[in-house]
């Protein structure tokens, strides 16, 4: 895992899901859409942020520096992918 400055494309609502892994049992959860920085066709991620991060908001065309998590699972016999911003936090200039 590295760190990457990544531009907002798209933020999400902030929703609570249930967790095992939570005292409380619940943890806040946020969807969003990341790009690289550099072109128009840089690539995008959609990524989930988790806990005490998914109550930041964001907004389209921040700047963020983001450590992404990539983990791929199976199940009957398909594949999927989750990304997971681990480390995120915002800078202060908008593009």
């Amino acid at each position: 895992m590295q760190e990457r400055i990544l531009k907002v494309v798209k933020c999400g609502e902030m929703f609570s899901v249930k967790s095992e892994k939570s005292e409380t049992g619940q943890l806040n959860k946020r969807n969003l859409v990341l790009k690289e920085l550099g072109g128009k066709f840089e690539n995008e991620y959609a990524v989930a942020v988790l806990g005490n991060a998914a109550s930041t908001q964001f907004y389209e065309g921040d700047l963020i520096v983001a450590t992404l998590r990539f983990q791929t699972r199976e199940y009957n016999g398909q594949a999927f992918q989750d990304i997971t911003a681990t480390d995120i936090c915002p800078l202060k200039n908008r593009i």
